[in-house]
């Protein structure tokens, strides 16, 4: 007995014991960072600014969401694919272009027209604009003194990084900053909502409290936002302190809502390029036939890994012809489903359909 005693191993342990699940583990670990470095900032929480505390509170609770979203999203299997394959494929010599085009310039929209480009680029530039300004703010990573009279010295992470005149350019535009964001923010979803309400298409398509809530929180952030500058500026100080807790109560909303609705695909943009980096890779190395009309249509490794995929949960295609319907390219495998109905074999028909390669 002391001998097969002796014989057992000793379960492993590692940092995931300690934790109930990966979401857990992940906002733990990004709590205590984004404390860590506001430790830094604040030069050890000596300069905190109290009257960003309730945008401090509602950035964390975002956080949460999102790591919650991200997970749930990130366990499903299509995606560890993604994940697992497009950060290896991190380092690619195209990742800087592909980085750029879906990130910066929103190249991928332009296809779709210069109109939605714009909408998308105002949209999507001024928020991501107004996280770089306000987020450093809120955690104090960054900061303005003033110890020599007319000059304001910029503070990042608790050193001095420069010294402006109050009244310079480069002030105006550190003072500004937000207030030009709402404006691409404010012109950007006017184009949205005036595209969504004349356009016939869109109108069928769109939900109120999915498609159109999230622009009107953008607009009512954007326009309290420019008002708190009209009521310091234009009447003196008077109503600001109504407006700037109207301003900072709906930005705690939002950013509460923020990960459980359609805004959520801008902080999961990025990993537009991880799929990127998968599709062009996979397909340089081998191109998948489909098994009807012989079009190069995918990488065969992403045609093997929705097979895998399909398997995994259960889902069969496999059809008495002698091919998964994985294996078809988009306009046979829509003739073969037509032809389970009527009977006549449309997959086999040699007619090239006129939208097949359309773009957008």
């Amino acid at each position: 007995m002391h001998g097969n005693l002796s014989t057992n191993p000793k379960p492993e342990r590692s940092i995931n014991d300690a934790f109930a699940s990966h979401f857990a583990k992940s906002m733990f670990l990004s709590v205590t960072a984004l404390a860590l470095l506001t430790f830094i900032g604040t030069r050890m929480f000596t300069h905190i600014d109290l009257n960003l505390y309730g945008y401090m509170i509602g950035t964390l609770v975002f956080i949460g969401g999102f790591f919650y979203r991200f997970i749930a999203w990130g366990e499903r299997p299509p995606t560890k694919i993604i994940i697992k394959k497009g950060l290896k494929l991190l380092f690619r010599k195209s990742t800087p272009k592909t980085a750029t085009e879906h990130l910066v310039t929103y190249r991928f929209i332009w296809n779709r027209g210069v109109y939605r480009w714009l909408q998308h680029f105002l949209i999507g530039g001024g928020c991501i604009l107004s996280c770089f300004v306000t987020f450093p703010l809120v955690f104090s990573w960054m900061y303005f003194t003033m110890e020599t009279n007319g000059y304001y010295t910029v503070v990042g992470f608790g050193m001095n990084l420069m010294k402006v005149p109050a009244d310079g350019i480069i002030a105006f535009f550190f003072y500004n900053a937000l207030n030009f964001t709402a404006i691409m923010v404010i012109a950007g979803v006017c184009m949205a909502l005036y595209r969504r309400l004349k356009n016939m298409q869109a109108r069928a398509e769109q939900k109120f409290m999915y498609d159109f809530l999230p622009l009107y929180m953008l607009l009512f952030i954007s326009i309290t936002g420019l008002l708190l500058t009209f009521c310091n500026l234009a009447l003196h100080g008077y109503g600001q302190p109504v407006m700037s807790l109207i301003h900072q109560f709906s930005v705690i909303v939002t950013l509460i809502y923020l990960p459980f609705g359609k805004l959520a695909h801008i902080p999961f943009r990025p990993m537009s390029v991880l799929a990127r980096n998968y599709r062009e890779h996979y397909s340089e190395c081998a191109e998948k036939e489909c098994k009807v009309c012989g079009t190069h249509f995918v990488s065969v490794e992403q045609s093997n890994d929705v097979i895998n995929v399909l398997g995994m949960n259960n889902m069969e295609f496999a059809k008495k012809e002698g091919f998964h319907l994985a294996e078809l390219c988009l306009p046979c495998r829509r003739k073969y489903r037509i032809a389970q109905f009527s009977g006549f074999p449309t997959h086999q028909v040699k007619v090239k359909e006129a939208n097949q390669n359309a773009k957008g």
